[in-house]
């Protein structure tokens, strides 16, 4: 089941606030690195919740859902 419309808009426009991909949109980062947080356990928060979700839409292929989102917000 997918997060409610508000969370996919905070998602959208939530960028990494720490580390190598500081700044970089959530649905930006590389998918070895979503990959890495899995395996090793996501942080806990709303950051840990829209990373969860951002592993999620990479695995089924549904990362154009935020993009469209973040081009209707531009």
């Amino acid at each position: 089941m997918l997060p409610d419309k508000d969370f996919l808009i905070k998602l959208a426009n939530t960028k990494m606030p720490y580390g190598k991909f500081k700044d970089r949109y959530l649905i930006d980062l590389p998918e070895h690195y979503i990959v890495w947080y899995h395996r090793k356990g996501f942080p806990k928060g709303k950051l840990g919740d829209m990373l969860t979700t951002v592993y999620e839409l990479k695995v089924n292929g549904l990362e154009y859902l935020v993009r469209n989102i973040q081009k209707i917000s531009e």
